[in-house]
């Protein structure tokens, strides 16, 4: 597409628009939606920021690649998107190639790339370039692309831009840079956001921000109802009868279509289950590899599975058209969530099923990933006193043996950090700015108040008798809403509630097949002199634990669930039922040597539990149980879920093999089976074992009954 002008001036904007529309959509008799050509004059003719909330398959891409087109016809520069996530960009530059548009992205896996997408944008051969939120503080495109970039673009478009607010449902710190772009854009350079899932305060906040500099924008809402989607709730507290309704009727959905899960290891084992039982599905996580991803996708647009099991990982941006259904197994933690990810389905179709299997764990997977995307005040003090004590930047591992922050929180805080000016991304690492920064308590106190709202408006979706479309509405502030005539509310239930026992007895087969492979840890992590542990590099082979294994994961549908009321409860002698799942897990194990003894961690919270356990493991296996380690000086420091550095450091010489061990542990033929309650970093069972194989154990082979991951 050329960069000068090759329109006349004189030819009506609808006209123009309009062709390049129908060039977009390649057919000659379709036509602008309400709303679309009056975003694209605002953007064109008045060159205005515009914010555009409209209901998912509303076709908002259309308006800014149609907006593109015209603005390059008029020898503007090209569009910069900043967009969510990956698969977005896919479709996106998909869309783009079809429209006859040159799009190219800048972003995280083509780094080898560039050097060229500079050359042709200098070379103005690039119409669209996509970017991510994360890239805009980048030092190397912060310092080298971006000051040009946003003196030339045409436009700028930010894609799913209720990710810019901190009340919406999938907040992005990285989005909050977007405001300090804002304010280097010349005065007249257009600005569109777009979203489909934004409430009325979410709006009031994007509006602020894009109005940065002075700005008046215009806001264009559009009703959020989709005619095509039937809507349902089918409540089955039991995972195996969840699992079983979808074995007994996946088949029976039409087309092919997502089934949603909350944790990792749900999709996972989900996807298992259902291939077990004949179902062409694969499992689409946030732990699948980049170039599986894209092969996931297009199989499934290819109609080539049934289903992805997926994660959120697989949400906004992904576009199937003709997705038939969307499944979810555990609600989401807000209506505004859920109307995002089934908003997948029926975009171009008559009808989309979309049914919502809600579970008792729901709340607890709620609660945990809400506490961790808030910062806290003492760690956000911890790290601004670390960079500003250092002599230079510290690189994220090199702050995680300063402080005791788990990366995944520490990335995070790092990002709230930085964009409230605090510390600044830099080659190396991060340093401190000098900045004064304020822990705005009453502000993140708002927002977990926000949150716990909409966590109880998920539950009251779940339980409404009222039309479940217009409820969804109605939680988006869309004042539209009537009933739809469609839903399980308004008419019969349009889904088979039935479930053969058949299904019932395959999924219990599947969920109460217990075993989980614990890894061994391979290396020290970084830095740990700095804690006064003289440990560094590779873990000796002579000292390390080998491969272990836990009953299940607490996030697991079957074992997870009934591990997590064991462990919430008062310390008590293990039950049957639990050491007959060990029982199990030895018996597939496929051990390279049995084990000839038995050893426990010592547990000072839960020690009848665990020595009951090693107590009726080695009775009912005939191998001597041999004790517990011992405490020193009260055992391990420091509270769960802190980084690696730190646990290894509350474990390292809080441990010991006693007297009375150490002699039960000579002439040992065999290793020794570890017992546990829970696993999380592994560092308390890796420090036994060392101790264990130091006193003369042959192997160390870690059995527990839970891993946190």
């Amino acid at each position: 597409m050329s960069s000068s002008p090759t329109a006349p001036a004189m030819v009506d904007l609808r006209e123009r628009a309009t062709a390049a529309l129908r060039r977009l959509v390649g057919r000659d008799d379709v036509d602008f939606r309400d709303g679309q050509l009056e975003a694209i004059s605002a953007l064109v003719e008045g060159r205005r920021r515009v914010l555009v909330v409209q209901r998912t398959g509303w076709g908002k891409s259309a308006v800014y690649f149609v907006a593109t087109a015209l603005r390059r016809a008029e020898g503007a520069g090209p569009t910069v998107i900043v967009s969510p996530l990956l698969a977005l960009m896919r479709d996106q530059i998909g869309a783009a190639e079809r429209a006859g548009i040159r799009a190219v992205t800048l972003n995280s896996t083509n780094a080898d790339e560039w050097g060229a997408v500079s050359g042709a944008l200098a070379r103005g051969e690039v119409d669209v370039l996509l970017v991510s939120p994360e890239r805009l503080n980048n030092p190397r495109f912060r310092d080298e692309q971006l000051p040009a970039l946003a003196e030339s673009c045409g436009l700028l478009v930010v894609d799913e831009a209720h990710c810019i607010s901190d009340w919406g449902h999938d907040f992005r710190p990285d989005y909050r840079r977007i405001r300090d772009l804002l304010t280097t854009l010349p005065d007249r350079t257009p600005v569109l956001a777009t979203t489909a899932t934004a409430n009325a305060r979410v709006v009031t906040d994007v509006v602020e921000q894009l109005g940065a500099g002075g700005h008046d924008v215009l806001t264009l809402r559009g009703p959020l109802a989709r005619a095509s989607l039937r809507l349902g709730v089918l409540p089955l507290a039991a995972p195996e009868q969840r699992l079983a309704w979808l074995i007994a009727h996946l088949a029976d959905l039409p087309g092919s279509g997502i089934v949603y899960a909350l944790t990792v290891a749900a999709a996972e084992d989900v996807a298992v289950a259902l291939r077990e039982a004949g179902h062409a599905v694969a499992a689409y996580t946030g732990r699948t590899e980049t170039s599986e991803r894209v092969r996931l996708e297009t199989a499934l647009r290819d109609n080539e599975v049934k289903a992805l099991v997926a994660t959120s990982a697989l949400g906004m941006g992904f576009d199937k058209p003709d997705l038939g259904f969307v499944l979810h197994l555990g609600a989401p933690s807000s209506p505004v969530a859920y109307y995002q990810q089934v908003g997948r389905a029926g975009r171009a179709t008559e009808r989309a099923d979309v049914l919502l299997m809600p579970g008792p764990e729901d709340k607890d997977i709620w609660r945990y990933f809400a506490s961790a995307s808030m910062p806290r005040q003492d760690q956000a003090d911890a790290v601004l006193r670390a960079l500003a004590e250092a002599a230079r930047p510290l690189s994220t591992v090199a702050l995680e043996s300063i402080v005791d922050v788990r990366r995944t929180r520490l990335e995070l805080l790092l990002k709230v950090l930085d964009v409230d000016g605090a510390v600044q991304r830099v080659a190396g690492g991060w340093t401190a700015t000098g900045a004064p920064w304020t822990y705005d308590a009453e502000r993140y106190d708002r927002v977990s108040e926000a949150r716990e709202r909409e966590q109880q408006l998920m539950v009251d979706y779940e339980r409404t008798d009222e039309c479940r479309m217009a409820f969804l509405q109605e939680c988006l502030d869309d004042d539209t809403a009537e009933p739809c005539g469609r839903c399980d509310r308004c008419v019969t239930p349009w889904f088979d509630t039935s479930i053969p026992e058949a299904a019932v007895n395959t999924a219990r087969s599947r969920l109460e097949r217990p075993g989980v492979v614990l890894d061994t840890r391979a290396q020290w992590p970084t830095g740990m002199d700095r804690l006064g542990v003289p440990l560094k590099g590779k873990i000796a082979p002579a000292i390390a634990m080998d491969e272990g294994r836990a009953v299940a994961r607490l996030s697991d549908l079957g074992w997870g669930q009934r591990l997590r009321e064991l462990l919430r409860g008062p310390d008590r002698a293990v039950p049957a039922e639990v050491v007959r799942a060990c029982v199990d897990v030895l018996a597939g194990w496929g051990w390279q040597q049995r084990p000839a003894a038995i050893v426990s961690v010592p547990s000072r919270r839960r020690p009848e539990l665990v020595g009951s356990l090693a107590a009726g493991l080695g009775e009912l296996g005939r191998l001597p149980y041999l004790g517990a380690l011992d405490l020193v000086e009260g055992g391990p420091v420091g509270e769960p879920g802190g980084n690696s550095a730190f646990r290894l450091a509350n474990v390292w010489g809080r441990l010991a093999v006693g007297p009375g061990l150490a002699e039960r542990l000579r002439g040992i033929p065999g290793p020794v089976l570890l017992v546990d309650d829970v696993a999380d970093s592994r560092w308390t069972l890796t420090v036994c074992a060392g101790l264990l194989r130091e006193a003369g154990a042959p192997g160390v082979l870690p059995l527990v009954l839970a891993q946190e991951a």
